[in-house]
């Protein structure tokens, strides 16, 4: 990759969404010289892969959050998409700006609470502030519950049990089985020795009734938590892992019958949105039969900036096939566990591959920056 292709003037590429996939996508663009404007309501890229590490272990933060501007120059926008013009090929930001696109690629991603996901529109210096704050608040609680044990969860109590061995951690999930219905029932089991072997507390099958009156990531002493099943549980902080949802406000309103019942994108093979062959939809926000993750997200990214180059060189289009499911679940810096290509990976290589720093260097490095130490 990255060799330049001669393109006329009539060819821009707009980015909407910086995440994992908009961020590789808008890359791939700059190495091959293709003009684009990469568009994202924050300043800063946020490696949300190592959230949960950044709300624990004080000075993670600033690892975490990346500037868009230092990286995309005038390539980059700040600002909100309130809609898409397809007929007219416009996207309109909130200030009134319209922005002409030859190829849209929408990498809108997907919500979820704090501190899994960040989706205040603050500057970066105040989203790197934000998780400092959860530091303390973490540290003068002395029992924390978290509520949802998908893989977020299951990594959020890992990561507290880790950084702070004597707290009492303690887990409430609605199903039996832990972390995601994907994965091998092996890695799932290995998922829950782990957490019992670091002493971190199980309540399965159990679903938190008054949680409209809980404040979350905040120390409140003492705090009575309800089941469903009349089950108390008496904490210091409540900590929200419960899922996320896909971001469609921005073409909602445009391609709203192209929409999965999640709100997700349906394209073709070839990643393109269904009836057009100049959109695409990549990551969280494409309806592909796969788990949201974000080295999905970059394999994605790649499909979609190829497919505009080999449209624009007349070439044939590249196909999108979901592989065997790769998934490592970091618990805490010094444990892990995932399946590689469909099979079981134990705690070395986890650990290697992604607990010890969560691919954040990876991240700073597609962003052609210098990571803080």
């Amino acid at each position: 990759m990255g060799s330049r292709v001669s393109v006329d003037d009539s060819v821009r590429v707009v980015v909407v969404g910086a995440g994992f996939g908009g961020t590789a996508a808008a890359s791939l663009l700059k190495s091959w010289a293709i003009p684009f404007v990469l568009v994202d309501g924050r300043d800063a890229f946020h490696h949300n892969v190592a959230a949960l590490r950044a709300a624990v272990e004080s000075g993670f933060a600033k690892k975490t959050f990346i500037s868009y501007s230092v990286t995309f120059g005038d390539s980059f926008r700040q600002g909100k998409v309130v809609s898409i013009d397809p007929e007219r090929q416009q996207v309109l930001l909130s200030d009134g700006e319209e922005l002409h696109y030859s190829h849209l690629i929408l990498a809108t991603g997907s919500d979820g609470p704090f501190p899994g996901k960040f989706n205040k529109v603050i500057d970066m210096e105040s989203a790197i502030q934000a998780y400092e704050d959860m530091v303390k608040e973490i540290e003068k609680s002395e029992r924390i519950l978290v509520v949802g044990g998908g893989a977020a969860g299951v990594e959020m109590a890992a990561e507290i049990k880790t950084e702070y061995p004597a707290k009492e951690v303690i887990l409430i999930h609605s199903k039996i089985a832990l972390a995601d219905a994907e994965l091998l029932d092996s890695v799932r089991q290995e998922v829950k020795k782990i957490l019992l072997r670091k002493g971190v507390r199980l309540l399965l099958s159990e679903r938190v009734s008054n949680m409209q009156n809980l404040t979350p990531n905040r120390f409140q002493k003492d705090t009575v938590v309800r089941t469903e099943k009349g089950t108390e549980v008496v904490t210091d902080m409540v900590i929200l892992c419960t899922g996320i949802k896909i971001n469609s406000s921005a073409y909602a309103a445009a391609f709203g019958d192209k929409m999965a019942s999640n709100g997700a994108l349906k394209v073709n093979k070839h990643l393109q949105l269904e009836g057009y062959e100049n959109i695409y939809a990549i990551g969280d926000c494409a309806d592909v039969k796969e788990p949201k993750m974000a080295y999905h997200a970059g394999l994605h990214a790649n499909v979609a900036v190829t497919n505009i180059i080999n449209s624009l060189t007349h070439k044939p289009l590249k196909t999108y096939e979901p592989g065997s499911l790769t998934f490592l679940l970091s618990m805490g810096r010094n444990d892990g566990v995932g399946q590689v290509n469909g099979y079981y990976v134990g705690r070395l290589l986890v650990t290697i591959a992604k607990s010890r720093d969560l691919f954040v260097s990876k991240s700073w490095k597609t962003m052609g920056q210098t990571m803080p130490s």
